[in-house]
């Protein structure tokens, strides 16, 4: 048998037939730097649950990410006996389509709906299928497949994203990608993730072997020494951290990792020992300054922020907004509150009860959603689909733009944030002795230096004087401590400058959108 797993079409980002130009289909674009201008960060990540079922599974598969609608429908002309057809609430119309589609293209194909999408109330009435996938989808695919459910994993070798580009200038796409497991068991009434896989984690890999052996797989295949760690919670489970910092530091590996973590886990670990693993990223989930909820409670937020950049560790700190206690006035105290932990990036979402979640239910229960408002507004980086005693949908709108633009005017960029990290972490590690950490300064030594020239950008580009002043005292800091600027990097300080000036005038004539290319990948094809 053989299997198409595909992610809904494109173009993404736009008002059109099945989507709005607010679900921009950039992570960090669409919600942390999207009020950033030219310094927003601009990178595409691929659709990994599909990667992962199609290495997972013995029949012929063909993952198709990114496709234009007609290439969807010139796949489906190979032949396959499945269908796979992944999709997110906002993209319900897309994936629709893509069903209609398979139905008048491919009728002997059956349709596998997959993705946090089939949580959508009688999905089943909706849209076009014969299967749903809920949850964890390798088993699912194995069992429905007649292939063993319960035999090992293997891990795909792949980039964490693409297309990256700084002032509009591509650089490396050279990170790879882990995924130790799916779900969380914090199970924070809002997360569609943790409910999405039954309030539980379900490991892939329990061992820091399997992910050392990940690890130097993607390492010879792609290069990479990054990698982007797709798992909600990866420091939870302790010891398999532990072991992957032991064969770090036995094989003389000089590996660095983007996580996703929780407050409670960083205090409970130690910030010396991420720095150790090579940590280089974390996103954390702050929420709000009330004492909400249970993975932070009697942790001081704002240290532990301090220190993660004092060891040089970036940090994204993410807060909702429009939470059930915000008024007008205690929201502006939490937007205050988050800005002022100064972490790198600041993700702010708007409180969005997902099909799902126990939010969800007792927000329906409670009459309190709003059923006018379609399934592509459901994104959190628009208006409101429910009804909050204090904010109206176009008041949401309109304030979360300015939440993001106070972090921006009173931080800076968050390229110059980063620059600030990476220098901070270089003249904290100084003060070790040991090998690893020599290994892990010398790092943030390279990183600080290939970031300098964009400084002169930064300067040149500063949209107030507060931020400008702010990055000539950064420059400062760099020549105490790098020395003074050399001529190779006054030139390239003049090259990004030049990017900058054309990617400004490409922004401020509306054309913001970088839409992703098409990728498709076989697996177990002649």
């Amino acid at each position: 048998m053989s299997v198409l797993l595909s992610s809904v079409f494109g173009p993404y980002g736009v008002d059109d037939a099945y989507g709005r130009k607010e679900n921009v289909m950039e992570l960090f674009h669409n919600q942390v730097t999207r009020e950033q201008g030219i310094f927003s960060f601009r990178f595409h990540h691929q659709s990994f649950g599909l990667y992962m079922i199609a290495e997972n599974i013995a029949a012929p598969a063909v993952v198709l990410d990114f496709p234009a609608e007609e290439a969807f429908v010139r796949e489906l002309g190979r032949g396959y006996d499945f269908v796979g057809i992944s999709f997110i609430v906002p993209n319900f119309l897309k994936a629709k389509r893509m069903a209609e589609l398979v139905r008048l293209h491919a009728p002997a194909s059956k349709i596998v709906l997959g993705g946090h999408g089939t949580q959508i109330p009688g999905v089943e009435h909706l849209i076009e299928h014969d299967h749903i996938c809920r949850g964890e989808g390798v088993k699912w695919f194995r069992r429905l497949l007649g292939e063993e459910p319960d035999r090992p994993l293997r891990h795909p070798v792949m980039s964490a994203g693409f297309d990256q580009r700084l002032f509009g200038f591509r650089v490396g796409d050279n990170a790879g990608s882990l995924f130790p497991g799916v779900g969380c068991p914090n199970a924070c009434r809002f997360c569609a993730t943790s409910h999405f896989f039954g309030k539980r984690y379900t490991p892939f890999f329990d061992t820091g072997q399997e992910l050392f052996d990940a690890c130097v797989e993607n390492e010879r295949r792609l290069g990479s020494r990054d990698f982007f760690v797709m798992d909600e919670n990866f420091l939870k489970r302790p010891q398999r951290a532990r072991e992957l910092l032991d064969l770090i530091e036995k094989n003389g590996k000089d590996y660095g990792f983007g996580i996703f973590t929780s407050a409670e886990t960083i205090a409970s670990l130690g910030v010396e020992l991420m720095a150790r693993l090579g940590v280089y990223f974390v996103w954390v989930g702050v929420e709000a300054q009330r004492d909400m909820f249970e993975k932070n409670r009697g942790i001081d937020l704002g240290k532990v922020i301090r220190d993660l950049r004092d060891h040089g560790i970036i940090v994204l700190a993410s807060g909702i907004l429009f939470l059930e206690h915000h008024d007008r006035e205690s929201i502006w105290d939490d937007i205050r509150y988050l800005v002022g932990m100064e972490p790198d990036f600041v993700q702010f979402m708007q409180l969005g009860p997902m099909p799902g979640t126990a939010l969800y239910r007792d927000y329906d229960e409670r009459g309190l959603l709003r059923k006018d408002v379609p399934y592509e507004e459901w994104h959190g980086q628009h208006r409101l689909w429910f009804r909050h005693p204090d904010f109206t949908p176009e008041e949401s709108e309109q304030l979360l733009r300015d939440a993001f633009r106070y972090d921006f005017d009173t931080l800076g960029p968050s390229l110059l944030r980063i620059c600030n990290t990476l220098l901070r972490g270089y003249e904290t590690l100084g003060r070790y002795r040991d090998p690893l950490m020599a290994k892990r300064r010398e790092r943030l030594r390279r990183q600080a230096t290939s970031y300098r020239p964009a400084l002169a950008v930064l300067r040149h580009y500063a949209h107030n004087d507060h931020v400008r002043d702010l990055v000539r005292d950064l420059e400062a800091r760099y020549g105490r401590v790098l020395g003074p600027t050399t001529t190779g990097q006054r030139l390239l300080g003049l090259v990004a400058r030049g990017y900058a000036a054309r990617e400004a005038a490409r922004v401020a004539s509306g054309r913001t959108m970088y839409q992703p290319k098409t990728i498709r990948t076989q697996y177990r094809y002649a």
